[in-house]
């Protein structure tokens, strides 16, 4: 579909109003802008926001940010530490710098800055509390009182969001993450500096991780949701064992993170979803910045075709939307859904396979580097290969390395 022309905008009418100021939202309303829409971003906290998040930047992140954006990067990961539940522990070197050390309240920050450079307006604590489509608008209250309408909307406002749930999102995957910014001493600092970790954990499907930032480690677990007292306990074990239990948290919080099914809606008339309020995240690492990025790009671009379509013309823009994101995140996404099940499966065989097989790390470390996709190692020729489970599982019993019990 080509771009519209600029849209003029009829008096009290936003072309599009964007809620949610995390990656996905503020893309989106720079999208819009960039497209001459006027454009209101909204987001219910004051901006600087804190939010748990892991704050590590994968290859495809940096790439799909703003040329030029200003962002303090803290520490960037040279190696990655492997280990299964405190035990084979191995470290590996990355091929190039990988994986950037920010922090979300940053990030999010620089990037509403340049939606707002843009053209779109951004409005911070203000909370959505109600929407419903009025004709060729979408009406959109506040906990201001006020009322606003658009042509077009884009919801961005988190995996807790009202717009999913105006949509209608459907999951297939909810997890819990617990998380901890923990200030560390220079010795403890100059021990992560440059490294990051991640442990598959005890529970299925589970992992801790630790991202190092200067006097900061930002540090968490994470398993499927349901059973959180374990995911404390494993949380606290694991805090022991990296020696980061016993300083005061800056931040310790926990938050759900969801997966889409394949099928889910990603719009309802003149309402798109983008980011964590759409459910795309990575179904193995739960990573979700990187999907924040495209699908708010995508969402932007979307939205503005919505501002200059006719009531016939909605449907085939939302369903263009939609197969945007089912060709590019959708494929990922059934990607690492399928690596999750053979992780959850046999976290040991996974861990063995990528500490003790160069093809493993190297298409790990190819992809942490932007260079290749979950979808693309999958359909590697050396992880068919693996998938043929009795030979790798021969091969790993030869090397010692592995033991089925």
């Amino acid at each position: 579909m080509p771009p519209p022309s600029a849209p003029t905008r009829a008096p009290g009418i936003w072309d599009v109003i964007v809620v949610g100021a995390g990656p996905a939202g503020a893309t989106a309303a720079r999208a819009a802008a960039e497209n001459g829409c006027e454009t209101l971003l909204l987001e219910r906290a004051a901006i600087p926001r804190y939010k748990t998040c892991g704050g590590g930047l994968i290859g495809a992140s940096l790439a799909a940010l703003p040329p030029g954006l200003p962002l303090n990067i803290y520490d960037t990961a040279h190696q990655f530490t492997f280990s299964l539940n405190g035990r084979k522990e191995r470290t590996l070197d990355c091929s190039s710098p990988t994986v950037a050390m920010v922090y979300r309240s940053e990030l999010d920050a620089a990037l509403a800055e340049v939606a707002a450079a843009a053209g779109a307006q951004v409005r911070d604590s203000t909370m959505l509390t109600t929407l419903e489509q009025e004709g060729a608008t979408v009406a959109v209250k506040t906990n201001r009182g006020e009322t606003f309408r658009a042509r077009a909307v884009v919801g961005a406002d988190g995996s807790a969001s009202r717009v999913s749930r105006y949509v209608g999102v459907q999951c297939a995957q909810v997890d819990l993450a617990l998380e901890v910014e923990v200030p560390v001493d220079e010795r403890t600092a100059d021990h992560w500096r440059g490294r990051a970790l991640m442990e598959w954990g005890p529970l299925p499907g589970s992992f801790g991780w630790v991202f190092p930032k200067g006097d900061v480690c930002t540090a968490g677990v994470v398993a499927a949701r349901g059973n959180p007292a374990a995911l404390r306990a494993y949380k606290e074990a694991f805090l022991k064992r990296q020696a980061l239990l016993g300083a005061r948290p800056l931040h310790d919080t926990g938050h759900l993170t969801r997966c889409r099914r394949p099928d889910s809606p990603l719009a309802r008339g003149r309402v798109l979803v983008a980011g964590d309020a759409a459910a795309l995240v990575d179904h193995w690492s739960r990573e979700g910045i990187s999907y924040a990025l495209r699908s708010g790009d995508l969402a932007g671009h979307a939205a503005a075709r919505l501002v200059t379509a006719t009531e016939e013309e909605t449907s085939a823009v939302a369903d263009h939307y939609g197969r945007q994101i089912d060709g590019i995140l959708g494929t990922e996404m059934r990607a690492s859904s399928s690596l999750m099940n053979l992780f959850a499966r046999n976290p040991a065989l996974v861990h063995t396979a990528l500490t003790r097989l160069p093809p493993a790390w190297r298409h790990l470390d190819n992809y942490l580097a932007g260079h290749t996709s979950v979808a693309g190692i999958m359909s590697s020729p050396f992880t068919r290969a693996a998938a043929a489970l009795p030979w790798v599982t021969s091969r790993l019993q030869q090397a010692g390395e592995y033991r089925t019990t």
